[in-house]
């Protein structure tokens, strides 16, 4: 196994790599979609949540309505640990799984994490990175972006932003950049060369 770290601030276009990484061939362990699947209706970590953080982070049909965890948890750092004392070992946990399903393969595997910088691993769990990816674009293109395309607030853009490495503090650990404030042409072909870079050497 190949293992690579991707990660990237908030609106950076994270999501973008992966999906043209996966596209080239990669398998792609992405926290954020495990995250999802595991706050389903009837999965434990739902459940621990709404006991937690009560019925109100429902929709009516009981889905995880995540605007309403974000309000709850970004502006009170106690309610935002008890949420990663829920959801992080969990996930992690899956990751894990996933990994170590993969580690006897020749693929290229891609640990999609937004905060693996924070974090402060080179590895995970044992399995060292060969190689640490970010994605990169000014902060304020990024909340641009949030705004415009995910329809966030920005104050809830700037606010999450808070929560996470600086993008200085991301440069400092990345093996590789991908400046993804060009076209998209430009990001397919950074990826492409990123590929041929993760698949030869």
């Amino acid at each position: 196994m190949i293992l690579v770290g991707l990660t990237g601030g908030i609106g950076s276009g994270k999501s973008a790599v992966s999906a043209r990484l996966a596209a080239h061939g990669a398998v792609v362990v992405d926290a954020d979609a495990i995250t999802r699947e595991l706050q389903r209706p009837g999965q434990p970590v739902l459940e621990a949540m709404v006991e937690r953080f009560g019925p109100g982070i429902l929709t009516a049909d009981g889905s995880l309505d995540r605007a309403a965890v974000a309000g709850l948890v970004f502006s009170d750092p106690a309610a935002l640990a008890d949420l990663q004392g829920i959801v992080h070992p969990a996930v992690g946990a899956e990751i894990a799984r996933r990994l170590e399903a993969e580690a006897p393969t020749d693929h290229v595997v891609v640990l999609d994490v937004p905060l693996l910088v924070e974090s402060g691993q080179d590895g995970y769990r044992g399995m060292p990175l060969r190689t640490l990816v970010v994605v990169d674009v000014d902060p304020e293109v990024a909340v641009r972006r949030l705004v415009e395309h995910r329809g966030m607030a920005e104050t809830d853009a700037r606010a999450r932003m808070a929560h996470q490495a600086s993008r200085e503090e991301r440069l400092a650990r990345a093996d590789v950049v991908v400046d993804n404030s060009g076209t998209l042409a430009d990001l397919d072909t950074q990826v492409e060369a990123l590929w041929q870079t993760l698949t030869t050497s």
